[in-house]
């Protein structure tokens, strides 16, 4: 009899998530700053309802006099496994004390490591010298935003085709990635896109929610209060190996949010606590890579109010331990340029419509905001996508004008502007349709056929030679309608798709030429130039596109 009372009892507390321990594992004793330490629990789920709404798991880093306020998450369905990541961002010894909160009863672990130097760049940040631009936190270095499109690189079935795809990205010099983790669509047709289609390798139904009906497009019957525990470790999974790459990834956390049962919220309940549990959950999980930026939202304008956006924006930046840079993705107005969350200014302007004009526009509102910011385009026009939106009839209607050349002609432009923006590949070789060997600017995956990226890391290996972040549009040196970046006096970088090239410059100095073809990459050294007329100007006529640099010797 005394057995089984005591059989009960333990059996009661056992239920109720009182009887076992968390079993608390420390990662490594030493870990390099800016890679994350790691502190994984493990418990008996029994009596854990919902494991992503009845755990708390806090953890607080001191290093020194500064601490640090980090939450865990739960990484198992069950409720079996939670882990806690924290990324130090100095050298030296941090000591740190974690909370495990279950059933009103909490479990305390306290441990310490070593973060040592390292290779390790760090995130993203704004130079606070030259703020139009980029630099990494912990190597000082400039970063040149080249980035590309594949929102659904998730919709992949087989994590080695998602690695292949970032692999071959990472080969043409693609430094960012925009990835969605949330998006819901019947096919490619929607974006007029017909071979890139559902498929036994490829799906556009992303889960980030446990779902009743996870194939039903339109009412998969989301659980918000519980996160599709899998589909989060595929992004693990890219982002560690875009990490490896040097790569950073945009997380997305709506892609067409108005699209079928992409939004479980809906207007009605967005941005309360369901919502703002799913943010929360991303900033745990992937806020200690060093390789992540936010978007709150792709085209929110077409979902949610501006008032939304900025109170998720200043919400995430609450969460995220790891300041990384965030912002939002809307049209060619962006109303937030004041808002302390907002680290980039992202924009969606068409073709011509979002060149070089546009571009030098959009420097000059933000400077009358008193507040510098980097300026990017992050869509003007995907590589053969003709879509019956654009900059005005020529969208649909001019052969060939949205052809890698043209593409990378129009993204010379706003890197000329001092701005940045970002491509995306042509998906005419289709998924699970066509030769289905592509999905470009939708799941990432190329072949051996689409070359347009290479007239992309021409430009970014243009611009690494040179100190661009200290550049500035300069027109009035050269001829109207050529575009110029200089250092007055000291550099100058030259590109024109005019016939002819013509640079004035101080009378007496002699500068080093530089000729080079940005189709090709070829770069040829031309004579000096002397300026004993103040001015030079290259003897041909020209065919194509050319670039020229311009050093003082």
């Amino acid at each position: 009899m005394k057995r089984i009372c005591i059989y009960a009892i333990f059996n009661f507390f056992l239920i109720n998530g009182l009887a076992q321990r968390p079993d608390f594992k420390q990662r490594a004793p030493t870990i390099d700053v800016f890679d994350f330490q790691e502190i994984m629990m493990n418990v008996n789920p029994k009596g854990i309802s919902n494991p992503f709404t009845d755990v708390q798991i806090t953890g607080e880093f001191s290093h020194g006099t500064t601490t640090t306020q980090v939450n865990g998450f739960c990484d198992s369905q069950d409720g079996s496994e939670y882990k806690l990541r924290f990324m130090p961002q100095k050298t030296g010894e941090y000591v740190y004390a974690v909370q495990f909160v279950v059933n009103g009863k909490t479990y305390s672990y306290k441990n310490k490591f070593l973060a040592v130097a390292s290779t390790r760049k760090g995130p993203l940040e704004v130079d606070k010298e030259n703020p139009t631009h980029f630099i990494h936190r912990g190597s000082r270095e400039h970063f040149f935003w080249n980035g590309t499109t594949a929102y659904w690189l998730l919709g992949w079935k087989d994590d080695a085709i998602m690695m292949n795809a970032i692999d071959r990205l990472a080969s043409y010099g693609i430094n960012r990635i925009r990835v969605a983790i949330n998006g819901r669509a019947h096919g490619g047709s929607r974006w007029n896109e017909n071979t890139v289609v559902e498929s036994e390798k490829f799906t556009f139904k992303l889960n980030p929610w446990m779902a009743t009906a996870p194939e039903d497009l339109d009412n998969p019957g989301f659980d918000v209060t519980r996160f599709n525990v899998a589909h989060w470790q595929k992004m693990d999974h890219v982002i560690t190996h875009a990490r490896n790459k040097g790569i950073v990834i945009s997380f997305i956390f709506y892609v067409d949010g108005l699209d079928h049962g992409c939004d479980p919220f809906k207007k009605e309940n967005s941005g309360k606590e369901d919502e703002q549990r799913y943010y929360a959950y991303a900033a745990a999980r992937y806020g200690a890579y060093e390789n992540i930026m936010w978007d709150i939202a792709n085209e929110y304008h077409l979902f949610r109010t501006v008032e939304w956006a900025d109170k998720m924006g200043f919400f995430l930046k609450q969460q995220d331990a790891g300041n990384h840079m965030i912002s939002v993705h809307g049209s060619s107005d962006f109303p937030f340029r004041k808002s302390p969350w907002v680290d980039c200014v992202l924009y969606q302007s068409w073709d011509e419509c979002g060149g070089y004009d546009f571009m030098m526009n959009q420097h000059r509102l933000q400077a009358e905001t008193g507040r510098l910011l980097p300026q990017v385009n992050e869509e003007y026009g995907y590589e053969g996508h003709y879509s019956v939106w654009g900059c005005g009839a020529v969208a649909t209607k001019e052969k060939n004008f949205r052809a890698g050349a043209y593409r990378s002609q129009l993204a010379w432009e706003m890197y000329m502007s001092g701005s940045y923006q970002t491509t995306g590949e042509t998906a005419e070789f289709g998924t699970g349709a066509g030769e289905d060997t592509g999905g470009g600017w939708i799941n990432g995956r190329g072949n051996e056929k689409m070359i347009m990226l290479k007239y992309y890391q021409i430009m970014r290996n243009v611009f690494e030679q040179l100190p661009y972040w200290k550049m500035k549009p300069d027109v009035k040196s050269v001829n109207n309608g050529n575009l110029c970046l200089s250092i007055p006096n000291e550099e100058y970088l030259l590109y024109t798709r005019l016939h002819y090239a013509r640079i004035v410059l101080k009378r007496g100095d002699q500068y080093s030429v530089k000729m080079i073809n940005p189709r090709t990459g070829v770069e040829t050294m031309l004579p000096d130039a002397n300026t004993s007329d103040s001015s030079w100007q290259y003897s041909k006529e020209l065919i194509e596109p050319m670039v020229f640099h311009l050093k003082k010797k």
